[in-house]
């Protein structure tokens, strides 16, 4: 006859309540092994790009850090992951901000270079992030898209020394050589920018 399984104590299912509560990377065996966190915003969800799609780098050390450039997807937040995730399109960018409630994706890491701003010298010396929406639809340019990417914007300027000016935050269409005119009339850049000097 077998013997009756012992139901666990009160204290032991409420101890492996307080354990199941733990994130799996605060755990002390996940930290032993634990490789670095995927993003460099924290609140960010990691939507890793087609490596075909950027070029490696170990920026700021081999190139500078002196943008941050500003798009509009003219697609989907979803759309715009699958280009970037697709090794045939050739483009990227650092960031995707959703226009419903300004969720981040991360899709490439700050120190590699995304190409997003169709000139190579740009591209090389900035963190490029898109906003899921279109330039002549400003519906789109919702209060939590704004919010959360001038909380971004203002992160990336704070990690590596850009200045939180008009001279370095800038739209696509302000890169030399681009034919790109996003973020286009309806972007609020007076607004923008005061969310970013006081993120």
């Amino acid at each position: 006859m077998e013997r009756a399984r012992a139901l666990p104590s009160r204290r032991q299912l409420l101890k492996g309540a307080a354990v199941a509560a733990v994130p799996y990377a605060l755990l002390p065996a996940a930290q032993a092994g634990a490789e670095p966190r995927a993003v460099d915003y924290p609140s960010a969800e990691w939507t890793a790009a087609s490596t075909s799609n950027y070029t490696a780098s170990s920026r700021p050390s081999s190139y500078p850090l002196d943008y941050v450039v500003i798009h509009v997807t003219q697609e989907t937040y979803p759309t715009t992951l699958d280009i970037f995730r697709n090794p045939q399109k050739g483009v990227s960018a650092h960031y995707v901000v959703r226009s419903a409630d300004g969720h981040v994706a991360q899709c490439v890491r700050e120190r590699d270079i995304a190409w997003h701003a169709g000139n190579w010298d740009y591209n090389t010396r900035s963190i490029g992030i898109e906003h899921e929406g279109w330039v002549d639809q400003p519906a789109y340019f919702t209060d939590a898209l704004y919010e959360e990417s001038a909380r971004l914007t203002a992160a990336i300027c704070a990690q590596y020394g850009i200045p939180k000016d008009r001279a370095h935050i800038i739209g696509h269409y302000e890169v030399p050589g681009t034919d790109h005119t996003d973020p286009g009339p309806n972007w609020d850049w007076v607004r923008y920018m005061r969310l970013v000097n006081f993120a």
